[in-house]
């Protein structure tokens, strides 16, 4: 099998597995999806995702379960039987291998978790690759939707890195890890986000880019080891939102949005750039929304 044949074939299991959760599903049914015999798709699966089919899809199950009782006040009987555990014993030794601490304990008390989260397989090779394929030499007009926020005073958990000001030389750094711990944050006032720190947020020795979360102020939960809680002030963010894409070419909607907002001038709406005033922020590529980036503005002084 090629390379690619073999990506795609994984991302056909990804896609069959996210679709069926809930549900009970068989090797059969992957390879089926995978358009290869039961024997190949398991091989190239572990191949490229490091897991079994089965390993993966337990992990999986385990991180939407535990979200699922973070969130509700369900049953954790209840929740074993909607992702497919045969039995309420089961379904609390897998949970307290897989995460640490037995799953009615972390109904009552949440604390933060590495959940699994893995990327789209497409997605991940696409972005090793992203030096080979360049942006479309045929570039349409887009529409992007500029507006700006308020952040109120808050605090923020971050995982810092050494040398990296990007998300790839970061991944390489500190691992993938991070982000499944930051979605497992329940306090967290809006989503998990990719950070360029002002300089007066960045410690000797450590790196610009961080992967974090925003948490209020009276925060008093548990900071995950390895990371560190700090203080932002309340400021302005004047929030990109480039339109809609296809999943695989997230790359050149990233190099689309920073090509506006090099030659974005606040001046024209009365604010000016204030990229001290607030980590410069980036949310996950998802192609549905388009994506979003946002940096730091403060209104000019007439």
């Amino acid at each position: 099998m090629e390379r690619w044949e073999k990506i795609n074939a994984v991302q056909r299991m990804q896609d069959y597995i996210n679709e069926h959760i809930n549900s009970s599903i068989t090797l059969s049914d992957l390879a089926e999806a995978a358009g290869y015999s039961q024997y190949h798709s398991a091989r190239v699966f572990r191949e490229l995702t490091g897991k079994s089919p089965f390993e993966y899809l337990r992990a999986l199950r385990l991180s939407k379960a535990a979200l699922y009782l973070r969130d509700s006040r369900a049953k954790v009987i209840d929740v074993a039987f909607d992702f497919v555990f045969d039995s309420h014993e089961g379904f609390t030794r897998a949970f307290t291998k897989q995460f640490g601490i037995p799953p009615k304990k972390y109904s009552e008390d949440p604390k933060p978790i590495k959940l699994f989260m893995p990327s789209r397989i497409r997605d991940y090779y696409l972005t090793l690759q992203k030096g080979e394929i360049g942006m479309s030499e045929k570039k349409e007009t887009k529409t992007v939707f500029v507006q700006v926020v308020e952040r109120p005073v808050r605090k923020l958990i971050l995982k810092r890195g050494t040398k990296a000001d990007n998300y790839f030389d970061y991944c390489e750094e500190v691992g993938c890890d991070v982000w499944g711990i930051l979605v497992s944050i329940r306090e967290a006032m809006y989503e998990p986000a990719g950070m360029w720190l002002p300089d007066k947020l960045i410690k000797p020795g450590t790196s610009k880019y961080v992967q974090g979360v925003e948490v209020p102020m009276d925060y008093r939960g548990e900071v995950p080891e390895g990371f560190d809680i700090i203080e932002l002030p309340p400021c302005k963010m004047m929030v990109f939102q480039g339109e809609p894409y296809e999943d695989e070419k997230f790359g050149e909607a990233i190099e689309e949005l920073w090509e506006v907002m090099k030659k974005y001038d606040p001046r024209i709406y009365g604010f000016e750039w204030a990229d001290e005033d607030a980590p410069r922020f980036q949310l996950e590529p998802q192609g549905y929304r388009g994506y979003i980036e946002a940096r730091p503005v403060r209104p000019i002084q007439r």
